[in-house]
């Protein structure tokens, strides 16, 4: 690692240490006050915004808007609103007997300063959904975008000049030693979007300073189709699920189980779906050369092991950034294409015996970011749900929560942890603190030295009142106890 990204990485995390105290210490109506604007900021720049993202990574203009602007506007709405109130102090109960004149209140504090790592695939609204609630729970932030996307890491930088103060919002800019950088430097949390061996990497640094960090790290998205299904519904939403964002998104349909009473009809309809597909207006091409090779391999290796392309599908292509939506029959999971995060405009269909295979199939992978089940039985849907190793299960939709500031986004297993959207998040931007406050005025506590019968008296006497197995004699004698000796203790036995 060259000393130039350390540096500025070190040196972007001391400005926002500086900064941190000062912005934290304002109340959380205010912060909210000061950045409520940003809403507006966002909506007003939509197209610029999304000309800036289609032209780093290629992502459809109408794609980019619904995708990228809108949801960033929301979030903003969302946490400005409810932050205050989120962040109340809260009372937390303690027995009056036991623990006499005392209150105890428990605030949600900020960690300090936040190092967040963002991947190329949402270069605006993926940081944002991070940003925005780190900021108003009172952190500092130091923002590392994609080197895929340095201008649209840029713009979500630029959002936030003058409604923070300077140094609050750091960006540093580069490739993967700027993130490794970061990740070591003397930040309190580290964010991260991105890959599993990235993931793995960020959490060691993490873990050599004891620094907590959330870690998203992709997904291989099932979608289950029943015999009940709508089909007609089920086969337009799957494809959105597969091919939006060329199928760059976590949340991607990557995998379809699809009940055999009704495979063909299904597969048909998916493949009519897909050939209506315009390039450059619905999906545009891969982000990158490097993964649209990895698409490649992968649909090369799945027709080398007798899977069928129905559609799309290509040779060669190398330097290229351009892939068709692809339609693949598929058998068994024992390939890349089923097994592997594919991120790309592929949607591999298998055939099952039923709602028991399909969950089996779609719970055996390392992954388990989002499921979606298509039945028109919502009892069945909603038992099966639970069934499901997914942190988001959508019945007859997919994968479009991640725009919900007010949900959740989490999963399982090679996804990684930690939570974004939703107050859960901010069990992972804040830091809990607790004060009690002492209004006694004994002279010592029942608890305190010395030891002696009296106080063994009064904790035996206490266990059995606690004790729901205990009988209504029994628990009127200890009763009786207690008193005599708390009166005991109290006189000094």
């Amino acid at each position: 690692m060259s000393h130039e990204p350390v540096a500025a990485a070190a040196t972007a995390v001391a400005r926002a240490r500086a900064a941190a105290p000062a912005w934290a210490a304002l109340s959380a109506d205010e912060r909210a006050r000061r950045l409520s604007p940003l809403a507006d900021r966002i909506l007003a720049q939509a197209e610029a915004i999304a000309a800036c993202v289609q032209e780093e990574v290629g992502k459809p203009d109408v794609e980019a808007l619904l995708g990228e602007v809108l949801p960033s506007a929301d979030v903003v709405k969302y946490w400005t609103r409810v932050v205050a109130e989120l962040l109340d102090p809260e009372e937390v109960e303690m027995d009056a007997v036991a623990y006499p004149r005392k209150s105890g209140t428990l605030y949600r504090e900020a960690r300090g300063v936040v190092g967040v790592i963002m991947p190329w695939n949402f270069p605006v609204a993926l940081p944002l959904r991070t940003l925005v609630p780190a900021l108003l729970a009172g952190n500092a932030v130091v923002f590392k975008p994609s080197e895929v996307a340095p201008r649209s890491g840029e713009w979500v930088a630029k959002l936030f000049a003058g409604l923070v103060p300077e140094g609050v919002v750091e960006l540093v800019q580069g490739a993967g030693d700027v993130g490794a950088a970061l990740a070591a430097a003397d930040v309190d949390l580290v964010v991260f979007t991105g890959s599993v061996v990235t993931g793995r990497k960020v959490a060691h640094a993490c873990a050599e300073r004891l620094v907590p960090c959330a870690l998203e790290l992709g997904g291989k998205d099932a979608a289950i189709v029943l015999a009940d299904a709508d089909l007609e519904r089920a086969a337009h939403g799957v494809v959105w699920g597969a091919m939006m964002n060329a199928g760059q998104n976590c949340a991607s349909v990557e995998r379809v189980y699809v009940d055999k009473a009704v495979a063909e009809a299904f597969t048909k309809r998916v493949v009519d779906v897909v050939a209506s597909l315009r390039p450059g207006v619905d999906v545009g091409p891969l982000a990158t050369p490097a993964q649209r090779a990895i698409v490649a391999r992968h649909v090369a290796a799945a027709r080398e092991g007798g899977a069928r392309v129905l559609a799309g599908g290509a040779e060669g292509g190398e330097g290229t950034r351009d892939y068709p939506p692809t339609v693949v029959r598929v058998e068994g999971d024992d390939t890349p294409l089923m097994a592997d995060e594919t991120f790309g405009p592929v949607l591999p269909i298998a055939v099952v015996d039923g709602a028991d295979e399909a969950i089996a199939r779609a719970n055996a992978s390392r992954y388990g970011l989002t499921a979606s089940l298509w039945t028109k039985n919502r009892r069945k849907a909603l038992a099966l749900a639970h069934r499901l190793r997914a942190g988001v299960v959508t019945i007859n939709n997919h994968g479009f929560t991640g725009a919900l500031p007010s949900a959740p986004w989490s999963g399982h297993g090679e996804t990684g942890w930690g939570i974004t959207g939703s107050p859960l998040a901010l069990d992972t931007l804040t830091r809990p603190r607790f004060v009690v406050l002492d209004r006694s005025r004994a002279s010592r506590e029942l608890w305190w030295y010395p030891y002696t019968p009296a106080l063994r008296r009064v904790a035996l006497s206490m266990a059995t009142l606690r004790c729901k197995t205990a009988g209504l004699l029994e628990r009127v004698g200890a009763l009786f106890k207690l008193v005599g000796a708390m009166l005991a203790r109290a006189r000094g036995a």
